[in-house]
């Protein structure tokens, strides 16, 4: 489960960067249809698997702590 929250961070947040980028290049060199749906693809991308990761990421490192708490 931690490589999986891992994943989904870091492709949630490589996905947000390409959105960013994206929208910095529509922005000086004008929003063309491709450049709107790169954006909105990449949004709504990074919502589907950023949230989550950070979700199970909290819960991984929680059982961790709890599992580190018994051992004691």
């Amino acid at each position: 489960m931690a490589t999986l929250a891992q994943w989904a961070q870091r492709t949630g947040y490589g996905l947000l960067l390409v959105a960013i980028a994206a929208f910095g290049v529509g922005l000086f060199a004008g929003f063309s249809g491709t450049t709107v749906t790169i954006v909105t693809v990449c949004l709504a991308a990074t919502t589907v698997t950023l949230a989550p990761g950070i979700v199970l990421g909290y819960a991984v490192r929680a059982a961790q702590r709890e599992d580190d708490e018994r051992s004691r």
